[in-house]
């Protein structure tokens, strides 16, 4: 299960972001019952979560956190979490020259790359 976290001011396609997650997961045999969280945040939130947890003071586009080896707890399922900064995913796509969406879909597979290899 794909739970996508996000502010209405951000424009995002849910339905085919979870879709592609999910394709990602199923790539990676991971159960259907099991679930991952994206959320989707502002420079300031990034920012935060990067000087917390990586001592970077600096909104990085894409942070990946696992619970594979450490779960929330035994009645949940959570795999893990992915967050996005949305102000700099669409930074991402202007200078890539890319869709927006694409660009998403990138740093989401990235996230979940960092999951499976933490």
């Amino acid at each position: 299960m794909i739970n996508i976290f996000s502010s209405s001011r951000y424009k995002i396609n849910k339905s085919s972001l979870e879709a592609f997650a999910q394709a990602e997961l199923d790539k990676r045999h991971v159960a259907k019952s099991s679930a991952l969280n994206i959320a989707f945040v502002g420079k300031r939130k990034m920012k935060d979560v990067a000087n917390t947890y990586k001592h970077e003071n600096v909104a990085l586009p894409v942070l990946s956190f696992s619970y594979l080896t450490d779960p929330i707890s035994t009645t949940d399922n959570v795999i893990g979490e992915v967050v996005i900064c949305y102000p700099q995913a669409v930074l991402l796509a202007a200078e890539r020259e890319k869709r927006v969406e694409k660009v998403m879909q990138s740093l989401i597979e990235h996230g979940i790359q960092n999951i499976f290899t933490k």
